[in-house]
């Protein structure tokens, strides 16, 4: 399977099952590895980051976590079908993980956060094993908390911790973590707990999600979502450009 490029990213064009395939048929492999969901912000950053930009190249499997990449990959190569988001990433690998036994662990956000989710996959997928612990903790602790996910057995990580320090962890601790994947899903953890409300499917097919979000956080989004959809266009029109 050919990736398709776009700007400095390279994607997987994989739908959400196909997603849930490759991550289940990786676990079978033996081998250690990360997923990254990448949006429009990520991959911006990316362009700022050299470390950021190398960990998503390493990735096993990179998808669109962003309606506009879909929308736009077309303009520059080949198509990616649909996004495939972290929120969504999580429940469907935490259905497939109850159904062929395998285990899940979660790191990132605060303990009630994080419990509270775990709570409600476990009500969601019966059977399903899960263990878990927050995401606050310094760089020193990072190897101790490698060690508890190694103790629960864990096949399967998800990290949602932000970016880059989610990417960070997994670079620097999958291996000690024992787990055979690891996924950086970003703010996830939030809106499947109930902390943040997700938006409406017609927003999310519109792919105004974003706006959605910055709507309930503006404060802490608006800097970020101007400068990073300013400086995606600003590129995308230069690459356009470029090929004509």
């Amino acid at each position: 399977m050919n990736r398709v490029p776009l700007l400095n990213g390279q994607f997987d064009p994989l739908t959400l099952p196909q997603t849930v395939d490759e991550v289940f048929r990786f676990l079978d492999s033996g081998k250690h590895g990360w997923l990254c969901t990448v949006n429009v912000a990520i991959l911006m950053m990316m362009r700022s980051n050299p470390r950021l930009q190398r960990f998503v190249d390493n990735a096993a499997l990179i998808v669109a976590d962003g309606q506009p990449l879909v929308w736009c990959s077309p303009w520059l190569g080949e198509r990616i079908p649909v996004r495939v988001t972290g929120v969504d990433l999580v429940d469907a690998i935490c259905d497939r993980a109850a159904l062929l036994g395998k285990r899940v662990y979660l790191l990132g956000a605060t303990q009630s956060v994080v419990s509270t989710l775990a709570q409600r996959l476990r009500e969601r997928h019966k059977g399903l094993q899960i263990a878990f612990s927050d995401g606050y903790f310094s760089p020193q602790e990072s190897r101790a908390r490698a060690e508890m996910i190694r103790s629960s057995g864990a096949d399967i990580l998800l990290v949602g911790m932000g970016v880059p320090r989610q990417e960070i962890f997994l670079e620097e601790e999958l291996e000690h973590s024992g787990a055979s994947i690891g996924i950086g899903v970003g703010g996830s953890f939030d809106v499947l707990a109930g902390l943040r409300k997700r938006a409406p499917l017609w927003v999310q097919n519109l792919g105004f999600e974003w706006l959605y979000r910055l709507v309930q956080e503006p404060r802490r989004l608006f800097a970020r979502y101007f400068v990073t959809n300013c400086q995606f266009i600003w590129l995308l029109l230069f690459a356009l450009m470029a090929r004509r």
